[in-house]
């Protein structure tokens, strides 16, 4: 499979797959990644400490028992281990920072690598949130909003590494967009176990930035139930040291590229009606002419229920969604995912010859389309 079958690309970088190596502090360098993950489409290596207080508040850590990368040349250990990832992967460098000038000596060093900074926004350890580093920056929006302005301002690929439920997700998201922001990794933690999938839909709903995303991916299941959301890559941590599983990365690689030669759309989202279904999941919606949440969904985007038929039908003239006069609404363009059994789509589909993967493909066109039609924009509704 060719990198451009994912159509995956942010900025100068474009990834072969939507499997990704996430950060764990003082494991994830380049050795690791080469050893567990040579062939996700992305590594994130690090977290990397930049500056005195950001290596000192990891030498507590250190010795209250955690991992973490310390260096007194860190700007030459961020050379050497970005040149350090073999293979093909993209590689991201995620970093820690008290003061700013760092960060941009960092995105300089990154972005003549071709590689992508990723600022991170996420850890909770006290020792370096005290000193403004990692989640601190996520309850002081305007601090981070200037610091993206500032980083971006290199030209390097700026990924942004967040937790959910910290803050108000919905805000946060759209103030790393509007500072410039090209990638935001969400962490979808939430108490008890497993991700906060609704997490992941609800920032989906509220950005168009490239999403990733993070928590409890152990296998494809896992990795398809956020992908579904609107993540359109996912990314791997403890996972990948689980000795049951050491080739965890690997196997979701096979997975997913399978899914994807015979799905069409490896992303693509559940049903609005059940519940679930972001709002590219419009391209799957029957004619509302009835009561259900469709209405709300385009609601949200401005349109009325006639200007969202409209829409649709504009999109379907000269493709093969506009055929289908024995479907429940005259078109295949008000069919739903394949996922869900249907004889009569199936009946038209076979007679044109469409295939499960074209449909699919059309279907994503067909959410690009309405998106970026939208009245009311999916960063503003």
């Amino acid at each position: 499979m060719t990198d451009d079958q994912f159509d995956l690309h942010t900025g100068y970088v474009t990834f072969k797959n939507p499997i990704a190596l996430a950060t764990m502090a003082g494991i994830t360098n380049s050795t690791f990644a080469n050893e567990h993950a040579d062939r996700a489409g992305l590594v994130v290596i690090g977290g990397y400490n930049l500056d005195e207080k950001t290596n000192d508040a990891a030498s507590k850590l250190v010795a209250r028992g955690r991992d973490e990368f310390i260096s007194d040349n860190p700007f030459g250990f961020l050379k050497n281990e970005i040149e350090g990832v073999g293979g093909d992967s993209v590689v991201a460098v995620n970093v820690r920072s008290a003061t700013i000038e760092p960060l941009l000596e960092a995105a300089r060093i990154v972005k003549d690598a071709e590689a992508i900074l990723e600022l991170d926004a996420h850890c909770r350890q006290e020792e370096m949130v005290s000193i403004g580093v990692g989640e601190a920056l996520m309850h002081d929006i305007p601090k981070l909003v200037d610091w993206i302005g500032k980083i971006k301002k290199t030209g390097v690929v700026l990924s942004i590494k967040i937790r959910a439920n910290v803050v108000n997700d919905i805000d946060l998201a759209r103030a790393i967009e509007s500072a410039g922001a090209d990638i935001l990794h969400v962490d979808a933690m939430k108490e008890g176990p497993g991700a906060d999938l609704h997490a992941i839909r609800s920032i989906r709903d509220s950005t168009n930035m490239f999403l990733i995303g993070n928590n409890s991916i152990t296998c494809l299941k896992d990795s398809k139930d956020m992908l579904a959301r609107g993540a359109d890559m996912i990314s791997v941590a403890r996972g990948v040291l689980n000795d049951s599983n050491p080739n965890l990365i690997s196997e979701l690689v096979d997975d997913i590229t399978n899914y994807q030669e015979a799905a069409g759309w490896y992303n693509a989202p559940k049903h609005i009606c059940g519940g679930e279904g972001d709002l590219r999941a419009l391209a799957f919606c029957c004619l509302p002419v009835k009561p259900c949440a469709v209405h709300n969904k385009i609601g949200k985007l401005g349109f009325s229920a006639q200007e969202f038929t409209n829409l649709k039908m504009e999109f379907a003239k000269g493709t093969m969604l506009e055929y289908g006069d024995s479907t429940c609404f005259g078109s295949l363009v008000w069919c739903c995912k394949l996922s869900k059994p249907c004889f009569l789509r199936d009946g038209v589909m076979d007679m044109i010859d469409l295939s499960g993967a074209e449909y699919m493909r059309l279907k994503k066109n067909l959410a690009t389309y309405i998106l970026e039609n939208a009245k009311i924009p999916v960063n503003e509704c």
